[in-house]
């Protein structure tokens, strides 16, 4: 329960955890901005089904800003579900995304669907064993976890039929930043004064979200690319 209890508790314009809250607003623009991009005709897609893992994901980051944002109003585990089970959703659609993108596009449009299955599931398994009194969170923490490594596994190893594919790195990059912010919360606020490293967590990974968008505005299919 101690997970619940973030540095900055201050309270602004009737908001408890203010800053915690409206640092959402990230998630929430650039969720509404990737979801304009992959929409438009003129968005770079070698056929109109490879639109819909992007789509997913940036549905999952803009249900990331309110589940976040309906968390922070009052931390605890029955509203903590709400913030993670959007963040499974923006993770499965990113991986099928670069599976679509790298290695097959009918094997990473298949595979859609189950992944989220699966990331619903750890989060939905974590709650229940919650109320159970014994809560287990590693598998959630696995699939987090093994989404990184199999995003940069893809990068490294798989080149993207499209340019701007180096453009990946940035994701994992503002990713991991999020992630320090996160464990150093207390002490960036004891170090600024201004603002927890909760919240510019929230920001970091909202850039992450945004890097995505970038990439998808500026890429074009390479000559040699072709559906496999």
């Amino acid at each position: 329960l101690e997970y619940h209890d973030f540095a900055d508790h201050r309270h602004l314009l009737g908001v408890d955890n203010f800053l915690d809250v409206v640092s959402n607003i990230g998630f929430l623009a650039f969720g509404l901005l990737g979801l304009a991009v992959v929409f438009r005709h003129h968005t770079c897609f070698a056929s109109s089904a490879e639109r819909w893992p992007y789509a997913i994901f940036f549905v999952g980051v803009l249900l990331t800003a309110l589940g976040s944002a309906y968390y922070h109003l009052a931390p605890d585990n029955e509203t903590l579900f709400w913030d993670r089970l959007p963040m499974t959703i923006a993770f499965m659609g990113l991986v099928a995304s670069q599976i679509v993108d790298r290695i097959n596009v009918r094997f990473g449009l298949a595979l859609l669907l189950p992944m989220l299955f699966v990331g619903a599931a750890s989060v939905i398994y974590w709650s229940i064993s919650e109320r159970m009194g014994a809560g287990n969170v590693l598998p959630y923490g696995i699939l987090q976890g093994y989404s990184v490594v199999i995003l940069l596994l893809l990068a490294v190893l798989h080149p993207s039929r499209y340019t701007r594919g180096s453009d990946i790195y940035w994701v994992f990059g503002w990713y991991v930043l999020s992630k320090v912010l996160e464990t150093f919360d207390a002490q960036v606020l004891g170090i600024l004064h201004v603002v927890s490293g909760h919240t510019l967590k929230h920001l970091a990974a909202a850039v992450a979200a945004f890097a995505v968008c970038r990439m998808l505005m500026r890429r074009t299919l390479k000559n040699d690319g072709m559906l496999r």
